[in-house]
């Protein structure tokens, strides 16, 4: 089984192509999503998290809180570190619990930051969704009700367009210039008839 990443800066549509190969029958491994379930529902994470940050980073039992952990880590990358070492080695095992479990030719990865959590080196291509950097503000702005100054702040954080599409086997540009669906069609048949 091929295992694809699918990566992009915040309000690039990375999510919006994950559901459309979703659609052609691939299945999508959101780690975002499973990460926030991850943290919610795993002992050692929870104990770690609670120990380095207080009983009160969960608001209840099951639910950490997201925004004060957020406080604590935005802005120190030591701390933020130290919390990613713990968390991604646990996504990356459900990942592979996950993948094992899939019948298809290939399946899809989608993670915000791949790169950055070295989940791409569980990954046999990549591919990158891409948008102009005013485009993601507006997007993000919209969606969720945030202001341009914290959207750019939390596009500073992640690694550049530039750099993961360096790192990429395939990029989608999802800025208006050209269609989504046709390009997504052309790298899904490239994969399956492994034409790279």
């Amino acid at each position: 089984m091929i295992i694809v990443g699918l990566t992009g800066g915040i309000g690039s549509g990375k999510s919006t192509v994950a559901k459309i190969f979703y659609q052609l029958g691939i299945p999508v491994y959101d780690a975002d999503s499973r990460s926030k379930n991850i943290v919610n529902t795993n002992i050692e994470i929870k104990n770690f998290l609670k120990n380095e940050f207080g009983n009160d980073i969960y608001i209840s039992e099951n639910q950490l809180d997201t925004k004060k952990l957020a406080k604590y880590i935005f802005n120190n990358k030591e701390l933020l570190q130290k919390v990613n070492s713990i968390i991604h080695p646990k996504v990356n095992e459900d990942f592979k619990i996950w993948s094992e479990n899939q019948k298809s030719k290939y399946v899809i990865k989608e993670a915000a930051i791949l790169f950055e959590s070295g989940s791409y080196k569980q990954t046999d291509k990549i591919i990158t969704v891409t948008a102009p950097v005013n485009v993601r503000i507006e997007r993000v702005c919209k969606r969720d009700n945030t202001n341009e100054e914290q959207v750019k702040s939390r596009i500073n954080n992640q690694m550049s367009d530039e750099e993961k599409i360096k790192k990429s086997h395939f990029v989608i540009y999802n800025d208006n210039s050209k269609l989504l669906i046709p390009q997504i069609i052309n790298i899904h048949n490239q994969i399956l008839s492994e034409e790279f």
